[in-house]
Parts: C-alpha cells; sequence; structure tokens
C-alpha cells in the first residue's frame, strides 16, 4: 500500500548516534562515539543471586501484572536516598519508575507540550530530549551553556521579549554531550527564575552520581521543587539494560502523567523493578559507584593528558568533573563531520557536534566518551584522531 505517516513525524529525525554505533561497532575502531556505561563494571553476579533470590521467594507473584507508579519499595529507595545525599524530604508517592528517563521525557512531551510552543533547552542540548520533544512539535529556543552552566543573561532576554515558553530542560550535572556542570551560583540564580516567570525545568540527572571529583552540588529541585522534575536513572550506574529511570514530580503534576503512562505501557518491567531493589538491599550502592567512579575519572584524566600532547593549536575541551564525556571546540573553518570521515580512516571514531544544536550552523564541535576505553587505548586513539585533524589543518 501507499505508506502515510502522522504530520508530526515529518521532522523527526533518526538518532545520529546510534547510526554512527553501527560504523563505530567495526572490532578495528576505537570508539569515542558511544555514551555507553563501562560493562566491565556491570555487577553481573549480584544481579544475578538478585534474579534468583526474587524468584525463589516471590514465585508467581513475581512475574505478574503491577502497578502504573512502580515496585513501591524501590520508589522509597530512591526517596530515602534523596534525604541522606541531599537532605531533600521526598514524598514517594511523588515518585513514578519509567522505562529509562528516555520515557521520562517522551510522557512530559504529552502531557505538557504543545505544537509551536516555545521550548527552552540548553545549546549543545542532550540529542535523546531533542529527538523526543521534537514529536510534539514545540519551537526550540536555545540557550548557550558555559563553563558555569546557562546563560542567563540570554534566558532573561527570552523570557522578557514574551516567549510562550512553559519548560525549560537541562542536565546540571556532568551534561551529555559537553560534560559542564552548572555552578552553586548559577543553580541558585536559575531556581529564582523558574519561580518568579513560572516556568517549569526538566532536570535531567542521570550522571549526578558519577563525580569523581569536586564537591557535590545540589538539584535545582530541591531549590525549586514546584517548579522542577527531576528525572534519574539506574542505567548508567548499575544495568542499563534493565531501562529502568524515574521521575520525582511536582503534585500538580502527578496524575497527569500516571496517566499518560497508563495509555502507553501500563507499568514498567515489573520484575526487573523488583531485581533491581533486592540488589539494591542486598549491596551496597555507594560502593558499586566508587569502583566506577575510580575508572571513569582514571579513564577521563588519560584522555586530558593525550589531547594535550597531540591536539594541533586552537582546539579547546571541558574538564568534567565527572560523568562519562568530554567536548571538543575545533577552528571555526573546521567542520567536525569532514573530520568525522578523515577519522574513521584512521580507525577512530566520535560524535560530530552537529546534532546536539537546534540551529544546524554550528559545525565545529565534537564529544569524546571516555567511559569505555582504557587508557593505552585511549592514547592510541587520540594520537589517530589529532593526526586526523592536523591533515584538515
Amino acid at each position: 500500500m501507499q505508506p502515510f505517516f502522522a504530520q508530526r513525524f515529518e521532522k523527526v529525525e533518526p538518532s545520529f548516534i546510534r547510526e554512527i554505533l553501527k560504523v563505530a561497532a567495526n572490532p578495528e575502531i576505537i570508539s569515542f562515539a558511544g555514551g555507553l556505561p563501562n560493562p566491565h563494571l556491570f555487577p553481573v553476579k549480584a544481579i544475578d543471586q538478585a534474579c534468583q533470590d526474587v524468584l525463589r521467594e516471590q514465585g508467581a507473584a513475581a512475574l505478574q501484572y503491577a502497578t502504573t507508579e512502580g515496585f513501591a519499595p524501590l520508589r522509597q529507595y530512591i526517596a530515602d536516598r534523596y534525604l541522606s545525599r541531599h537532605g531533600m524530604q521526598v514524598n514517594p508517592d511523588n515518585i513514578l519508575i519509567t522505562s529509562g528517563s528516555q520515557q521520562a521525557l517522551d510522557l512530559l512531551g504529552k502531557v505538557l507540550v504543545d505544537e509551536g510552543q516555545d521550548l527552552i533547552i540548553e545549546e549543545p542540548g542532550y540529542l535523546g530530549a531533542i529527538q523526543a520533544f521534537s514529536v510534539y512539535q514545540p519551537n526550540f529556543k536555545p540557550i548557550t551553556l558555559g563553563e558555569e552552566g546557562l546563560d542567563l543573561a540570554a534566558l532573561d532576554a527570552l523570557l522578557e521579549q514574551g516567549s510562550s515558553a512553559k519548560l525549560l530542560y537541562g542536565v546540571p550535572n556532568f551534561q551529555n554531550p559537553s560534560g559542564v556542570s552548572y555552578s552553586r551560583a548559577n543553580r541558585e540564580a536559575l531556581a529564582e527564575r523558574l519561580v518568579r516567570h513560572e516556568l517549569l525545568m526538566v532536570e535531567d540527572d542521570p550522571y549526578g552520581e558519577l563525580r569523581f571529583e569536586g564537591e557535590h552540588l545540589p538539584p535545582i529541585a530541591k531549590l525549586a521543587p514546584h517548579n522542577t522534575v527531576l528525572l534519574g536513572s539506574f542505567s548508567k550506574t548499575v544495568v542499563p539494560a534493565f531501562r529502568l529511570g524515574w521521575m520525582l514530580v511536582p503534585d500538580w503534576l502527578r496524575k497527569k502523567v500516571t496517566i499518560a503512562k497508563q495509555a502507553t505501557d501500563l507499568h514498567s518491567n515489573a520484575f526487573s523493578q523488583q531485581v533491581l531493589h533486592r540488589f539494591l538491599t542486598d549491596n551496597s550502592l555507594d560502593a558499586h559507584l566508587e569502583k566506577i567512579k575510580e575508572v571513569y575519572g582514571r579513564q577521563r584524566a588519560a584522555m586530558e593528558a593525550a589531547l594535550t600532547r597531540h591536539c594541533p593549536p586552537g582546539v579547546s575541551y571541558t574538564r568534567p568533573e565527572g560523568g562519562m564525556f568530554l567536548w571538543l571546540t575545533l577552528p571555526s573553518s573546521v567542520s567536525a563531520m569532514a573530520l568525522f570521515d578523515e577519522a574513521i580512516k584512521e580507525k577512530v571514531a566520535f560524535v560530530p557536534g552537529a546534532p546536539f544544536y537546534v540551529r544546524p550552523e554550528i559545525q565545529n564541535t565534537l564529544r569524546l566518551s571516555f567511559s569505555c576505553v582504557d587508557e593505552a587505548t585511549t592514547e592510541e586513539g587520540i594520537k589517530r584522531l589529532c593526526r586526523a585533524l592536523a591533515r584538515m589543518l
């Protein structure tokens, strides 16, 4: 038959990163492209034991349908952790378990985003959020992300111009793609603006637990709880395959997002939620995180050192204190897309920065992930990348 599609899907592009990962799958290629957790750090034995324990103790009940909001003990665990880490008094009833943070973005788009409405997003911004919100056809309003966080002067100018924006999306900790974190002062000033302008921020925090240096900073949700939806995920810290995340929503939003999830999938994987909770109960999450942070911190340092040794003049890069990514800015004359083709000839891959912008004219940036590449391989990979860059310069 003749293909036909909903109009809202006309401008939704495929994930550029997913397409690049197909190229990077070649075992001869050193890949800094995928934002993937390091599989050598997955707690395989402990998860195996948790599966057995849940099935042995719960039997058939562990395999039944469950509530839309999620496994109550897991939601309580998340609430307790916000209290112990950030001093936040969180009602577990305001936590909704989702199929990763990506589903949370989709649910918020369904409930909150009208076609043509302004939606404020960081620049560069997380590609998955751009893709998820694009389905609902907003008018993206990018605000530049600097070393301290969002450009507040640019945000003020946008809001004073009478923007229709009701929603702001950001990743304040070790942002994907840049690795930048909002400073304490930037968080406090942004929280004040959220309240004053009655803006709702979607505070996406998949990397906050992965700080390997510097001080932990408060979530913006602690500073403006009624104006923030705080997203979290176990994908970057425990098991990506479970696809379990959560959203902490204010009271006024809870019912609507629950209805949206009911209409989408009834509930997230209930067995995985029980297994994950058993793992978290029987093991120390903090001890597990220390192993991850030690490896990621070492590999980040190796990447920075290699860039310092091999990068041609005119290249700058961020120095993240946690997370999984580092961001390069090339001389303005160099296209990262063109560099990608040269780099593949050298058998090294990265993610060009263009897909992280809603403005197509920015072409001279790129993202490197250090999470899955050991120090020796990083040295060789950066050497290859800089060789390709030197040819272009």
